[in-house]
């Protein structure tokens, strides 16, 4: 058990990424939205088959 601890407080010290997660997850919000905006302006014009 006691090595179990030491190993999750280890990979804790390895998630140092340098930005904060919101920060992540907001460029990869923006992404998306920026893709579903290109999606819906490619398929504007075309006729339903």
């Amino acid at each position: 058990m006691h090595s179990f601890i030491v190993a999750s407080e280890e990979t804790e010290q390895l998630r140092d990424l340098g930005v904060e997660p919101w920060v992540i997850g907001l460029i990869a919000l923006s992404i998306l939205i920026v893709l579903l905006l290109a999606l819906l302006s490619f398929g504007k014009g075309r006729e339903h088959s």
